[in-house]
């Protein structure tokens, strides 16, 4: 099969300045649409955001094969937004969605990616924020960290990659959609709220659920992590206890197997000084691969912390051929998925600003006949066979589900979905795998059923399944698929027309094809661990953002095998891999290095676009302000507020460590509302370094609707995180349907959709192949 490009013939406009919007535009034009980028007369900043001059590496990557407009003749841009099918947009540079949608098409998906959406109390209130003070409203800063030390955020400004890769999986669907009905959409999109999602809402789900005691995180760092070795550093994750108590038996402390309070997090925590003693003891004595070789033979999820310089060299990465050379010559990662039957585009090269004024013709499109409801989600013709786990594949078909996919989500009666477990109630309670905080604010949207799928009989159900709807997703190793004979041969021969999508964490071939890899694994391997920290301190991962990114990634390249499908009529197989999916949105440590020999690295919490910029601890217990001053106009109130109104222009890099101890002398004399009532009074963009568990109770969150209240037959009621977008004119619920009980919906599938009788489901349960309880337990 040739492949096709999934979006060729779309026409997208981007209105944008930063990352966000940027990036979702990239997606599609990596994947055939031709995309035009309308620029003021300055250009974008991300043009001159490298040390390496400009224009940026930076942009290079997010703009290669986009074609730039510079705004100056109104006429030229009315007619682009009439003839365009997607609007991308972040509402800068005095951009309205009035504006934009007033010229718009009525078959039109208009997308807009701004910090805390287009309504709401932060909006009313015209509360300043870049990505860092994101950061430090979303709970992600209060929880990255030892008690006692200063907290960071997260380097790389992972959350603009975020919003961005919502807004792709977003505008895809209802891209498609409109095509097919007529009938365009405006999606207002929040960073805020993809942030609160995907950085800092795992332990706000956790004192949802449980309670405001019960954070999954407190302030803290992983353990074990990142630690030197005799030539470097390596990483390490032990999600699971077996992989704790293997980790204890690898390092040679395997006396420690039963110490019950070295195998829980806390106790490990008020150990912390012993336990990383007996770690580094060990690591120091060896080289990374030598470790790396060991841990794998454990199967313990590790990684070597990558480097700018080292990335490009990974074997992993070499051999399937991960990154590739622009047309402008500098090195990247690839498209972050592959199948035979769709084709991506070769990197080109950035556009001059303003090389396509005048030379962009896209006449208005003719009204579409529909060949779908026009009301309906945008996913309403789909069913999908859900084979994920854990939190990347349960984060793409429930956002596919919100989208309005029927999700059939298939666990085994021997092997649940693993985060049924996780960070919820002790075996001592009834139902207690029904408890897991994640599972619960992961999983709505979906029918589960419980089948054993190593059985003969269990394997007959998924291949029914499968040939009764449109999409399978998993995100297992590639051995597990093949163990129960449910590989892509099996899948395309039950139904032709399936689309198969693969999640393995690195890869369906290569060297670590085998290997475990969970976010934090993703983390270590890909550059974000190295970007985040102190300066004088060791790598810090991100903790998780990666699943929530694979998942987006995923997602969208089954929208864009669905798009194929509808023209082609055949099915694919697609895989779509986490460690990839990392890469693009790390890419700017490979393109820097690539294009300008600099290295990048962590610098705490100073980065990119404001000084001064920081977390500043304030009158109380654990109070800390954060703040980022991003023009003149902020610095000159800030320099008049500390007292120091000689401060100019290069004084604010030169005299930086200065500057932040007369921060840290004015933000200790103030409560940490006040001071930052004070600072954004006076135009400085500000935020209390917000716990996780306060978000349950955040203003603007609530006044959006972006919790929604959930009943759950055995954890009660609590609020639950829904989509960080709402689409204009309709109502905000996105869960359509609770969080199912393990085995809940088995009958009702196996009979409505299958046509089981029951007969067949007595002899299944009588077999063990099906249960509404996991085996074991």
């Amino acid at each position: 099969m040739n492949g096709q490009a999934p979006f060729a013939g779309w026409r997208v406009l981007e209105l944008s300045n930063g990352i966000a919007a940027s990036y979702c535009a990239k997606m599609f034009a990596d994947a055939g649409a031709d995309v035009v980028k309308v620029e003021s007369e300055q250009g974008d900043s991300v043009r001159t955001w490298s040390a390496g001059g400009p224009p940026g590496a930076l942009f290079g990557y997010l703009a290669a094969g986009k074609r730039s407009v510079v705004d100056v003749d109104p006429g030229e841009i009315s007619a682009l937004l009439a003839g365009a099918d997607l609007v991308l947009t972040d509402l800068t540079d005095g951009w309205t969605l009035d504006d934009i949608t007033a010229r718009t098409g009525s078959s039109a998906v208009v997308v807009a990616v701004t910090p805390f959406g287009t309504t709401g109390p932060y909006v009313d209130d015209q509360v300043a924020a870049n990505e860092f003070v994101l950061q430090a409203l979303c709970g992600s800063i209060a929880g990255r960290g030892w008690p006692g030390d200063e907290p960071v955020q997260a380097g790389g400004r992972l959350g603009e990659w975020l919003a961005g890769s919502f807004a792709a999986a977003v505008a895809a669907a209802t891209g498609r959609h409109a095509l097919r009905s007529g009938r365009g959409e405006v999606v207002d999109v929040s960073t805020y709220e993809a942030m609160a999602i995907g950085m800092g809402g795992l332990s706000a789900m956790s004192a949802s659920v449980l309670g405001p005691d019960s954070l999954l995180y407190g302030r803290s760092l992983e353990l074990p992590s990142i630690v030197p070795t005799a030539d470097g550093m390596v990483g390490f994750c032990t999600i699971t206890a077996q992989q704790f108590q293997d980790f204890l038996v690898m390092i040679d402390r395997a006396d420690l197997v039963d110490d019950d309070e070295l195998a829980s997090f806390a106790g490990r925590a008020q150990r912390r000084d012993e336990f990383l003693g007996m770690v580094t003891r060990w690591t120091q004595a060896r080289t990374t691969q030598e470790i790396v070789d060991i841990a794998v033979a454990f199967r313990i999820p590790v990684a070597p912390i990558a480097t700018p310089e080292m990335l490009p060299k990974v074997d992993h990465f070499v051999e399937r051929g991960v990154f590739v050379e622009s047309q402008a010559g500098v090195l990247q990662p690839r498209v972050p998925y592959r199948s035979d039957a769709i084709a991506t585009v070769t990197p080109g090269r950035p556009p001059q600003l303003g090389a396509d004024n005048g030379r962009v013709h896209w006449p208005p499109r003719p009204g579409r006949r529909p060949v779908a409801d026009p009301g309906a989600l945008p996913l309403s013709d789909i069913r999908i066979t859900d084979f994920t786990a854990f939190w990347a594949g349960p984060v793409a078909t429930q956002l596919l589900g919100a989208l309005g996919a029927d999700v059939i989500k298939v666990e085994g009666v021997r092997r649940p979905d693993g985060l049924r477990f996780a960070g919820g109630r002790p075996p001592s309670w009834d139902q207690w795998w029904e408890w897991g905080p994640v599972f619960l604010c992961s999983n709505s949207n979906k029918r589960g059923i419980s089948v054993d799928l190593a059985t003969d009989a269990g394997r007959a159900i998924a291949l029914e399944l499968v040939a009764a709807g449109d999409l399978v997703i998993e995100n297992f190793s590639p051995r597990v698929m093949a163990n129960f004979g449910l590989e892509w041969d099996a899948v395309s021969e039950a139904n032709p027309r399936a689309i198969m999508v693969r999640m393995p964490a690195f890869g369906l071939d290569g060297p670590w094809r085998d290997r475990v890899g969970f976010a934090q694994t993703m983390e270590q391997a890909t550059g974000m661990a190295w970007m985040t920290g102190h300066a004088d301190g060791p790598p810090v991962i991100p903790r998780g953002v990666c699943d929530p990114i694979a998942g987006l990634h995923a997602a969208f390249a089954a929208v864009a095998a669905l798009v194929i499908r509808d023209r082609s009529g055949a099915g694919m197989l697609v895989e779509s891999t986490m460690v990839e999916a990392a890469l693009n949105v790390a890419a700017e440590l490979v393109v820097e290095h690539s294009r300008n020999g600099i290295q990048l690295r962590r610098s705490g919490n100073r980065g990119p676009g404001a000084i001064p910029q920081g977390v500043y601890p304030c009158r109380g217990d654990d109070e800390w302000v954060a703040l980022a001053a991003t023009d003149e106009g902020a610095r000159a109130s800030l320099a008049g507020m500390l007292g120091q109104p000689e401060l100019r222009g290069p004084d604010w890099q030169d005299r930086a460590d200065e500057i932040d101890k007369l921060i840290s002398d004015w933000a200790a004399r103030h409560s940490v509302d006040h001071a930052v009532e004070t600072l954004r009074a006076a135009g400085v963009a500000a935020a209390r370094v917000t716990p996780a568990a306060a978000l349950l109770d955040d203003p603007h969150l609530l006044a959006r609707g972006f919790w929604e209240t959930v009943d759950h037959p055995v954890a009660g009621s609590f609020r639950c995180t829904g989509m960080p977008f709402a689409f204009a004119g309709r109502p905000r619920r996105w869960i359509h349907r609770i969080p199912p009980l393990y085995g809940q919906h088995t009958d009702e599938v196996l009979t409505g959709v299958l046509g089981r009788g029951e007969a067949d489901l007595a002899e299944l349960r009588e077999s063990a192949t099906i249960s509404t309880r996991p085996a074991g337990l």
